[in-house]
């Protein structure tokens, strides 16, 4: 079998790292794939392993416009495919318009199937684009011979919209060993000796809700905790705008909230090592990537309440409407004031990460790719 994998358009710094897990974990010759083939831009394919058995392939038209790379994943792809005899496709991303068949395809994104949140974005382009995304990805979804979806949030919710899919799994991602390196007996004793240092990870957009963060942290000031806030990701637009104008009203001198922008992902551990609560405020996601490197750091974590998280956390952790600072706040402040619970939960936390493998997504998703084209085989015959 020779496996043809479709990272066209996998620039998020999660498709990256699961791109990379599945291929540095396993040999795919275990499960029948003796060569694989990926077609990417650059600085994904430089990250992949240098094997014999993967062959790398990087178009220039993937580093044109978006409408020059849909025209070549339309209309090159296919024939790229069958001139390297590929006997089968993934598709890393549901937003593939590739009609090549037998074919798995992953879902990532859960915006576009959450009316709720799509409203928060109002008639704009934004919205449309999303209404478009749910079209072009159910569709792509429903031709599939297989799916992959991160959670079974996402299988449940994004089912809602396609039907039924008659051959899908339900392969989290993993988590990079960097960010098990703090054993969970080494959370610092309480209360610190300077402030209380809290981390936010996460882009600025209208779901991620860091705003409510802000006035949830300033409330916690007022009663007395010596807490600052970190927030890493960066943005841009509306989000961004309702972020810095309540810093400018809640914080207007800097003294406890600390922006530091996009940051490399291999910065993270040292990042989150650093910190003494996690809190992530979303509304809406597939799979949570930074609230799991959170638990596989030991760090006591407030959470929402919404989408997959309380299936990603269970209980090891406090949660919070992410749309009410005051919930936010009580999240918080458990955590400060109840020493044992803080540290009952650190640890569930960081045990429930053990889970997300990168060695464990690589088997289940060979696997998975290697029955998928076995049935396929079969109805061919």
């Amino acid at each position: 079998m020779i496996l043809g994998i479709n990272a066209c358009r996998a620039r998020s710094g999660g498709a990256i790292a699961h791109l990379v897990g599945i291929l540095n974990q396993v040999t795919p010759a275990e499960f029948g794939m003796h060569v694989v083939h990926v077609w990417s831009h650059p600085k994904l394919l430089a990250a992949l392993p240098e094997v014999e058995w993967l062959i790398k392939h990087g178009p220039p038209d993937l580093e044109g416009s978006l409408a020059q790379q849909l025209w070549w994943e339309r209309f090159s792809l296919p024939g790229e495919l069958q001139k390297m005899d590929c006997s089968m496709l993934l598709n890393v991303d549901a937003g593939s318009i590739c009609r090549f068949q037998p074919a798995v395809t992953m879902s990532r994104d859960m915006l576009s199937y959450e009316p709720g949140e799509m409203r928060r974005y109002g008639i704009t382009r934004a919205w449309l684009r999303l209404l478009f995304l749910q079209y072009v990805q159910a569709r792509s979804l429903k031709r599939a011979n297989g799916v992959i979806f991160l959670t079974n949030y996402a299988a449940k919710v994004i089912q809602e919209f396609t039907g039924p899919l008659p051959n899908f799994a339900v392969i989290p991602h993993g988590v990079g060993e960097a960010f098990r390196r703090r054993s969970a007996d080494a959370i610092r004793s309480w209360p610190p000796s300077a402030a209380i240092r809290c981390v936010y990870v996460s882009n600025t957009e209208m779901y991620k809700h860091q705003w409510q963060v802000v006035r949830a942290i300033a409330d916690l000031r007022r009663r007395g905790h010596p807490i600052v806030l970190t927030l890493a990701g960066g943005g841009e637009g509306r989000a961004q705008r309702k972020l810095n104008d309540e810093i400018a009203v809640t914080d207007p001198q800097h003294e406890f909230v600390r922006m530091v922008g996009a940051i490399a992902h291999d910065r993270l551990p040292d990042l989150l090592a650093e910190s003494d609560i996690f809190v992530f405020a979303s509304s809406c996601e597939n799979m949570p990537n930074t609230l799991v490197e959170a638990m596989a750091g030991g760090l006591p974590i407030a959470c929402s309440d919404r989408g997959p998280m309380p299936e990603i956390m269970q209980d090891a952790g406090t949660y919070f409407n992410p749309e009410e600072p005051a919930s936010i706040a009580q999240a918080v402040e458990k955590l400060i004031l109840e020493g044992s619970f803080r540290q009952s939960v650190a640890k569930k936390a960081k045990v429930l990460s053990d889970q997300y493998s990168w060695e464990r997504c690589a088997r289940e998703t060979w696997m998975f790719l290697a029955k998928t084209r076995e049935n396929a085989a079969m109805l061919e015959h």
